[in-house]
């Protein structure tokens, strides 16, 4: 849905549509209505990682995510600044954007993914690539 900020709480960054709050154990996030991504505010991705079947937020289709992945720049939904571009050290294979300030977003997919450690990460991150030197 186009973003009107009447009615959502953000404008995705990657997209530009909006984003509606969802909310799993008491934390509050942002999920954008067409590409599906979550933006998680400072340390909510890993207070969410910590609960049980918190996974249910990432409704989006990780090969659609996939398609996000990109190395356009996007600004962050809270101040406006250019992003950081990053991978989660021990599954190289997501890649998300932060903000120091305010917190990160993360495509479809990327969150269930992330919640969901196994030993199969080593080998999605041979496949995808560290983003480093993959897409700088």
């Amino acid at each position: 849905m186009e973003y009107n900020p009447d009615m959502h709480s953000l404008q995705c960054p990657k997209c530009k549509h909006g984003m509606d709050e969802v909310t799993h154990g008491g934390i509050t996030i942002d999920r954008c209505t067409n590409c599906q991504g979550l933006w998680f505010d400072e340390d909510e991705a890993h207070q969410l990682k910590k609960l049980k079947d918190s996974h249910v937020l990432d409704i989006g289709d990780s090969t659609e995510g996939w398609k996000w992945d990109s190395s356009a720049d996007i600004n962050c939904p809270r101040c406006g600044k250019q992003m950081e571009k990053s991978s989660d050290p021990k599954q190289i294979h997501i890649w998300y954007e932060s903000c120091p300030d305010h917190g990160m977003f993360m495509d479809a997919g990327e969150f269930s993914d992330f919640k969901f450690e196994t030993p199969l990460d080593w080998f999605r991150g041979l496949i995808k690539g560290d983003r480093e030197t993959t897409a700088p």
